[in-house]
């Protein structure tokens, strides 16, 4: 069974989370501040976490922020409505999707489900293909690890899923939707920024090209294109 951490300090909607996840098939574990989430997702014991933004003490982004300076286990951010900017900081500090609050279960494991499709990335063309190379980029997907000018590019799970997607499309444009089917694992909803900013936090690792450009051009109203060298 696959565990997943639940970070929250809302008793009773952590509750009635692990019951639903329980019912479909995974092994869930409650944890209610974020001294003690940090403690449990470095533990090595679950495939996957959920945190909870609004935590008294510590709370979640900087759980979140704690937890990616010591692994890359996928991480789901809990948001509240139409709150911009914790989902911002919480994608460019490495989450790998966020659900806004309140929440319906059936989204929140559907969401759980694509990620870890993603992370778990054993699809036939996957494993059966050699690394990718364009220009100073070389990604293996099969391990999910990557070099930039030879040096090791180090991008969370979701950043890896994109830039895969945009390099094996390199010289074309590659739409938002796109991006969030092929990537994400999920339609891309109106007004979510999510891509926008999985995009801006891998620029920042790429640098920019020799010209002064970014490796990655922003199409206007059609999407992003990967430059080929």
């Amino acid at each position: 069974m696959t565990r997943v951490l639940l970070v929250d300090d809302d008793v009773e909607l952590a509750s009635m989370l692990r019951e639903y996840l329980e019912q479909e098939g995974f092994e869930a574990e409650v944890v209610h501040d974020g001294e003690s989430g940090v403690r449990e997702a470095l533990s090595g014991r679950f495939a996957i976490a959920v945190l909870d933004v609004m935590m008294p003490r510590l709370n979640g982004v900087e759980v979140l922020r704690r937890i990616r300076a010591a692994s890359r286990l996928p991480v789901l951010m809990l948001t509240a409505r139409g709150d911009d900017i914790d989902r911002i900081i919480g994608l460019e500090l490495g989450a790998d999707d966020y659900v806004p609050k309140p929440c319906s279960p059936r989204e929140l494991v559907a969401r759980l489900r694509a990620i870890l499709r993603r992370v778990a990335d054993n699809s036939a063309e996957s494993t059966s293909d050699g690394p990718i190379v364009v220009g100073p980029l070389r990604m293996w997907p099969e391990r999910r690890s990557a070099q930039w000018q030879q040096q090791p590019l180090e991008l969370t799970s979701t950043e890896f899923s994109i830039l895969e997607v945009m390099a094996r499309h390199a010289g074309r444009v590659v739409s938002k939707s796109d991006l969030s089917e092929l990537a994400m694992g999920r339609p891309l909803a109106r007004f979510d920024r999510s891509i926008d900013v999985h995009v801006s936090s891998i620029r920042q690792k790429l640098g920019a090209r020799p010209d002064g450009d970014s490796w990655i051009q922003t199409v206007r109203g059609q999407g992003y294109q990967f430059v080929k060298a």
